[in-house]
């Protein structure tokens, strides 16, 4: 790869992970419901799934993918379904500002791992992801003629690309957090919040 073609990837890359979605609404959410480690923990679970789209993609297994479409279907209903609960329970958990002065998570936190596979779901279940990769890497790279370096740097800018995009978004959600703990706004922000997420795990549901 050029310094160029590395370049123009690097920008693509990070200007599409920072357009608003439902992975952005996932690790602002869970970083200003949990923390901004659960946040962080989304967004490298996001950025595994796409490394894995990435590797599909340079691999040439664009067949592959599509031959295990039931698998992807399967996990992008473990992604809906995780989606609307966690909506749900946001919803459930609303409390005034001054009862979230706590360092408790609330119920249902489930811990960092939760909020990783959370992240990874979310990407893995939204398998037109690989064929965006397909069709997008050969207007920067040319895959058959990619060595090992090139792999290795294509990992790196999908890494750095993404995830720091995803957890700019991770701080920004718990910063957020404490600035509405005495803000009337508060529990409206949550209960937006929550109707944002069975709104987009309603959507995965359709999409399936």
């Amino acid at each position: 790869m050029t310094f160029i073609s590395a370049t123009g990837l690097f920008l693509i890359m990070a200007a599409l992970a920072a357009i608003p979605s439902a992975s952005v609404a996932l690790v602002v959410i869970r970083s200003a419901t949990y923390g901004t480690r659960d946040g962080i923990a989304a967004a490298l679970g996001i950025v595994a799934g796409d490394l894995i789209f990435a590797a599909l993609a340079i691999g040439g297994l664009t067949a592959l993918a599509e031959a295990l479409g039931g698998l992807f279907t399967a996990l992008r209903y473990l992604a809906a379904a995780y989606l609307i609960w966690f909506g749900a329970n946001l919803l459930h958990t609303i409390r005034k500002p001054a009862d979230m002065r706590g360092r408790r998570a609330p119920k249902g936190h489930g811990g960092l791992a939760v909020s990783f596979m959370a992240g990874l779901l979310l990407t893995l279940g939204d398998v037109k992801a690989i064929l965006f990769y397909a069709a997008m890497f050969p207007a920067f790279v040319d895959i058959p003629a990619m060595t090992t370096p090139d792999i290795a740097l294509v990992a790196v800018i999908t890494v750095i690309a993404i995830g720091w995009v995803k957890i700019t978004y991770a701080f920004a959600g718990a910063k957020i957090a404490r600035l509405s703990i005495r803000m009337p706004f508060g529990s409206a922000a949550r209960a937006i919040g929550g109707g944002s997420m069975i709104a987009a795990g309603g959507y995965l549901l359709i999409k399936s």
